[in-house]
């Protein structure tokens, strides 16, 4: 039986073919062939990827992944759907599935909300409530930088706190969407906020998500 990660994992892959090599995606500065290759260094080159988390390793990071983005797209696509070398730590299904879940899922949809016809994904109840874990036990790291105190709400009323302070946001959604506004991608999350109109402001402007 396959994972989450997994069918994250081939669901990505078709979203890239389906697009092309320069299709735009929500990562500024990025086409498909940057997304794909920025994955594949991700899950192959471990002394590279460091750079995506530490700052003074990022000038590396990008020379890597430029030199990754220059292979044939379809190889790149071809990687990213037979996964991880054998001694690759994401190679190990626990590891891939803590790791690559909500990384595939947020990718996938960098492809697909950045083309002109894209159409909303509905995820299974399973699969949601999954979402929301993640997000739960991820909010303060995503919403530590923002300048507004920012409160993360589903419809049913459960609630995570993504960052203390004042004034209040409060954002309401599904479970995706929260984790795409939380991991920075404000303006194509299909959400409703509720605060004061400045604080709201200041929150869609703000760098949310992982970035150093």
């Amino acid at each position: 039986m396959s994972t989450h990660a997994q069918r994250e994992r081939l669901l990505l892959a078709d979203l890239l073919e389906s697009a092309g090599p320069e299709a735009p995606t929500l990562c500024e500065g990025w086409t498909t062939r940057d997304l794909a290759a920025h994955i594949v260094v991700r899950e192959r080159r471990g002394d590279a990827s460091a750079g995506l988390v530490i700052p003074f390793l990022a000038d590396r990071s990008e020379r890597v992944r430029k030199e990754f983005a220059e292979r044939p797209y379809q190889e790149l696509i071809r990687l990213i759907r037979t996964g991880p070398p054998r001694l690759s730590p994401f190679a190990l299904k626990q590891i891939d599935e803590a790791a690559n879940t909500v990384e595939f899922f947020v990718h996938a949809e960098d492809v697909r909300r950045a083309q002109p016809d894209w159409s909303p994904r509905e995820p299974d109840p399973v699969f949601a409530d999954l979402l929301w874990s993640r997000l739960e036990r991820s909010a303060r790291l995503l919403g530590r930088k923002s300048p507004v105190g920012v409160v993360l709400r589903r419809p049913d009323g459960q609630t995570a706190v993504a960052h203390r302070g004042a004034p209040v946001v409060t954002v309401t959604g599904e479970p995706g969407e929260l984790l795409l506004f939380a991991f920075g991608r404000q303006d194509s999350a299909r959400v409703e906020t509720e605060g004061d109109k400045d604080a709201v402001t200041r929150l869609y402007d703000a760098r949310l998500g992982i970035t150093a």
